[in-house]
């Protein structure tokens, strides 16, 4: 019965219209179960799925095992597309495909046949066999309690879909970026039940969204405000090579200080102002007065470009040179002291550090991060690959302290008359010709923490 129920309302939620992208919406069962069994990981904080595991009959030493399993495969493999402008587009993760290949199969060996060659064999035949050893579980603890009450949402999540016409707010997104997407490649909607909680998740890869949606969730536009949201970082992922070459031209061809940094937060910016400001407001009848985001610079900076977004939502116009020039306008006038401000500028960040204790303290420090990355050796070939990014570049010095000083000075134009004592410890900010900021620490005794205060 319940088969026939899902198959009902795979067929109730492909609705197709002419010259537009096919939406699916659907409950995936493999997927739920890969997502309770990263949630049962010893690496995992607490939740609702571990909770219930660890008073079930099936704590013990064996499914333990599974899970530890489990957690010990490698699946994360990544690669970048590096013609694209850096940090332009999203590279390709393996976890990502393994997901989607999830969410479009019917059964376990149809997800094996689909993912061969992704991960090696022996890796995805034991991840194949912990989803199927823990599919029982997790209907027995989590879907069977819930089946009544997701079910009857899923049908209603349909319903607002097709009542709202979700689906054209994505052919505003792909005219807004000028982006591409092939209309013979549906957009894929997973949904699964999360007990217990107060709150949903969110997130979107490939040709995919998937959510897990509290059982007692009753009003939809704040889901699909988010799940645009997350579709629109498709979107813009999704813009040609030459579009995305020109938008980079228009940001490093800007007279502004500001362009880097500013260029540097429009994706998330671009996503929170469209999903949460627009389509909130489209769903709502009126905008959202609350935070769109909870982090302070994007809800910001996605507030105050709205009206400039909305005029172009409205007259059907793309991203342009205009557009850009604007966008960097209001981040200059209304927030001209974030290029200083660490919590924004460490969000996106190149850290090179011969210790690399130091990459848990930075991250611990700021926790928050879009774009980050480490090296281990400060060298000048490591300097040189740092310099090709336009992110915080950040070089902690603790030994050698001359030798590497006198290294890091002779590699960047802006430290030509900079005068430093190798013998005592400091931390300093420079502003740099491509208009991201180096921070250079010297550390003797005092802790990174300690230095950083010192930092203006």
């Amino acid at each position: 019965m319940r088969n026939k129920l899902l198959v009902l309302l795979l067929l109730l939620t492909t609705f197709s219209f002419a010259q537009k992208t096919t939406f699916k919406i659907k409950y995936s069962e493999p997927l739920a179960v890969f997502i309770f069994l990263q949630n049962l990981s010893e690496n995992y904080p607490e939740n609702v799925f571990k909770t219930e595991f660890q008073k079930s009959k099936y704590n013990t030493d064996y499914y333990k095992n599974i899970i530890s399993k489990f957690d010990k495969l490698t699946i994360d493999y990544s690669y970048r597309f590096e013609e694209f402008p850096y940090g332009s587009k999203k590279g390709v993760q393996t976890e990502d495909l393994l997901k989607k290949n999830l969410i479009e199969t019917e059964n376990i060996n149809e997800f094996k046949l689909r993912s061969n060659g992704i991960i090696p064999n022996k890796t995805l035949s034991d991840l194949a066999q912990c989803i199927s050893d823990f599919t029982p579980i997790y209907n027995e603890l989590i879907y069977n309690p819930n089946k009544e009450k997701f079910e009857k949402q899923l049908e209603e999540i349909i319903k607002y879909s097709t009542e709202h016409q979700i689906e054209n707010y994505f052919e505003m997104g792909l005219l807004f970026y000028n982006s591409n997407w092939d209309n013979a490649i549906p957009f894929n909607i997973a949904f699964y039940p999360l007990p217990n909680s107060k709150g949903f998740t969110a997130q979107a890869f490939c040709n995919n969204f998937i959510s897990a949606i509290q059982t007692d969730l009753k009003s939809y536009k704040v889901l699909f405000s988010v799940m645009l949201h997350e579709t629109f970082h498709i979107i813009y992922d999704e813009e040609s090579l030459e579009v995305k070459t020109e938008i980079d031209s228009y940001f490093r061809e800007s007279k502004s200080k500001y362009s880097n940094y500013a260029y540097q937060i429009m994706n998330e910016a671009l996503a929170t102002s469209l999903g949460n400001g627009y389509v909130f407001e489209q769903l709502d009848g009126k905008i959202d007065t609350q935070d769109w985001y909870n982090k302070k610079y994007i809800n910001l900076i996605a507030k105050q470009i709205y009206p400039l977004v909305k005029e172009y939502i409205d007259q059907k116009k793309s991203i342009d040179k205009n557009f850009i020039d604007n966008y960097i306008k209001i981040y200059e006038v209304n927030f001209p002291n974030w290029i200083n401000e660490l919590d924004n500028i460490m969000t996106y960040r190149y850290v090179i550090s011969e210790n690399e204790k130091d990459f848990t303290t930075i991250n611990q420090m700021f926790r928050y991060r879009s774009r980050t990355e480490y090296e281990d050796q400060i060298t000048e070939s490591s300097i040189e690959k740092m310099q090709k990014t336009p992110l915080t570049k950040v070089i902690i010095i603790s030994k050698n302290n001359t030798e590497k000083l006198k290294l890091v000075k002779s590699k960047f134009p802006a430290l030509k008359n900079w005068q430093f004592k190798a013998d005592k410890e400091f931390a300093e900010k420079i502003f740099l010709e491509d208009k991201s900021q180096l921070i250079i620490v010297n550390q003797k005794n005092s802790t990174l923490e300690t230095l950083f205060k010192l930092i203006k």
